[in-house]
């Protein structure tokens, strides 16, 4: 076949052909694979890639849950800024898996056992090697209730040591909530309580065959019961909700003890591990809503300041006798063009933080 070389009426060279192999060397959705091979000619190749092109977010991350490669043997999948609906399947949080050279580890399954089930697909299309864990990072539904498409891998279940009573207390409310909202893509959805778990006091280590993972459980922050996941072999912390990036955090768990994690994070950049006793640089962050970031300490603390805005202005109205009702009407509405969903979310957390700041 020949290579097309140009579009010489804007004086650049585009080779095709070499765009096209790099494209199915991605780990992207196997949907487009095919389209890609069954579209690849001169006459359609530019409707192929603009496809594509339409489909991919800036990271260059699949939409609708296609995977990429962010570092060897680190896939991850974006899921997009909004809150669950019908049409997005609940695919809201990012997803992803790890691959050693014996097994595989996955972190997070999403909304529903649809979701996990596509996850399951793309290892599969990866790798023969057992699942042999699953780490749900925090409670929530987004990245919590997938994880039962697993099942007949029989994995390890992992999570914060009080994972499990969460997730025991919401179950009714979650699966209720997930039928009303996702519809027929909740289909089949249960809920699955964590195996084992990681205490706030000592770290776990995971051997995927030459890749050693460190689990770390973290006070109450974002939740209380927030879990971290760091290869060492590339120096990439799967951080989840610890971190949003673009999208609004939201407190579900304690302002203050997440702003201290914040403060850990930041002034450590880098994490200790059981297996090495050095304190391993990070390298890059997975948050848990947005991209994949090598500036993750300045993430970090965009996200710190409007927590912090918010705990001082409320804290200003406190000391004068405010309302909550006041605080949600005037705290942080300055932040209001940084983050995606702020009208949705940003009330909540005023709400929450005034409530645990007038008893500080």
């Amino acid at each position: 076949m020949k290579q097309v070389k140009t579009t010489r009426q804007y004086g650049i060279f585009i080779n095709f052909r070499k765009i096209y192999a790099n494209l199915l060397s991605l780990d992207t959705s196997l949907l487009f694979q095919k389209i890609l091979k069954i579209q690849y000619s001169q006459t359609c190749v530019m409707f192929s890639l603009a496809l594509i092109l339409l489909t991919t977010s800036a990271t260059g991350v699949m939409a609708g849950g296609g995977f990429q490669q962010i570092a060897p043997g680190l896939y991850f999948s974006s899921g997009v800024h909004q809150d669950f609906s019908k049409s997005n399947k609940g695919q809201i949080a990012n997803t992803g898996f790890i691959v050693g050279s014996e097994r595989v580890a996955i972190i997070d399954t999403g909304s529903s056992y649809q979701q996990g089930l596509r996850i399951r697909e793309h290892v599969r299309a990866v790798t023969d090697l057992p699942i042999d864990y699953v780490i749900v990072t925090h409670m929530h539904p987004d990245h919590a209730l997938g994880t039962s498409a697993f099942s007949k891998d029989s994995p390890q279940v992992i999570g914060h040591q009080n994972l499990a009573d969460a997730l025991a207390r919401r179950e009714s409310t979650y699966l209720n909530n997930m039928k009303r909202l996702l519809g027929d893509s909740a289909k089949d959805t249960q809920l699955v309580i964590p195996s084992k778990s990681v205490t706030t006091t000592e770290g776990m280590s995971l051997n995927l065959g030459d890749r050693w993972l460190y689990l770390t459980a973290y006070p109450t922050a974002h939740t209380n019961n927030d879990l971290s996941v760091f290869d060492t072999k590339t120096g990439t912390l799967w951080l989840s909700d610890l971190l949003f990036v673009e999208r609004i955090p939201v407190i579900d768990g304690s302002l203050l003890g997440w702003l201290k994690v914040m403060d850990g994070l930041m002034a450590s950049g880098c994490i200790n591990t059981q297996h090495n006793r050095q304190c391993q640089p990070i390298v890059q962050v997975v948050p848990g809503h947005g991209p994949v970031v090598t500036a993750w300490q300045s993430a970090l603390a965009k996200q710190h300041h409007y927590l912090e805005e918010i705990a001082n202005q409320i804290r200003r109205i406190i000391s004068k006798g405010g309302t909550i009702s006041q605080a949600v009407k005037s705290v942080g509405l300055d932040e209001q063009g940084n983050w995606l969903l702020f009208n949705e979310y940003h009330g909540r957390n005023v709400t929450a933080a005034f409530a645990e700041l007038e008893w500080e």
